[in-house]
């Protein structure tokens, strides 16, 4: 299964492939694992809603243009396709000053952008993950990073992204990316097809 896993998440996949590789009982079981090998729980989730084969094709060629608008829209964040959904990473270190929650003018215009793409495409979830360094204490830095992680979600809920839509998780120090404490003072964000996009995909409707 691991073997499985590594060939999914390879580079030399495509993303169309990567979606119909994963069969709809087992994106579960594959999320999960690619979320503990990854350390990554934003790469987890988007495996983990995968539903596979030609279902599966479609939602990632849907998700493909989403990234593509992200991509143009967004600045200084890192939009990736992964699976069947999108993982964008923004440096924490941008969105808000030092030890700090609030939203700087920067990141709102930021989120703006990504607004107008969620709700143009409103058939996705969106997970948002807060994570910081491991300087100071790990009990301040967990409510530190699910602070950041809630203001972001706030305020897109203000840009009319719907409330139901939005899941907000912490992680604080506990997954780190690098040895670079800057890369790991980060806020992710995965993108993954609902039920309303998953419908319209077995019907041949995207």
């Amino acid at each position: 299964m691991i073997l499985g896993v590594q060939i999914l998440v390879g580079c030399k996949a495509s993303n169309t492939a990567k979606g119909t590789a994963i069969g709809a009982g087992a994106g579960g079981v594959i999320g999960g694992l690619i979320g503990k090998q990854s350390n990554n729980t934003a790469v987890g989730a988007i495996i983990g809603a995968a539903v596979g084969g030609a279902t599966g094709a479609a939602i990632g060629h849907h998700m493909d243009k989403q990234a593509a608008e992200l991509s143009a829209d967004l600045k200084g964040a890192r939009v990736e396709r992964v699976g069947e959904g999108i993982k964008i990473t923004f440096d924490s270190g941008l969105m808000f000053d030092f030890d700090s929650y609030s939203l700087t003018p920067g990141t709102k215009q930021n989120l703006t952008s990504l607004a107008k793409t969620l709700t143009k495409y409103d058939d996705t979830n969106i997970l948002i993950e807060g994570h910081t360094d491991k300087k100071g204490a790990e009990d301040y830095n967990m409510t530190l990073s699910k602070k950041r992680a809630q203001a972001v979600t706030d305020y897109l809920e203000t840009l009319s992204v719907a409330e139901s839509r939005l899941t907000t998780k912490g992680y604080g120090e506990l997954q780190p990316i690098s040895e670079n404490d800057q890369e790991n003072r980060r806020v992710e964000v995965a993108i993954y097809a609902n039920k309303k996009m998953k419908k319209a995909a077995e019907k041949g409707q995207l």
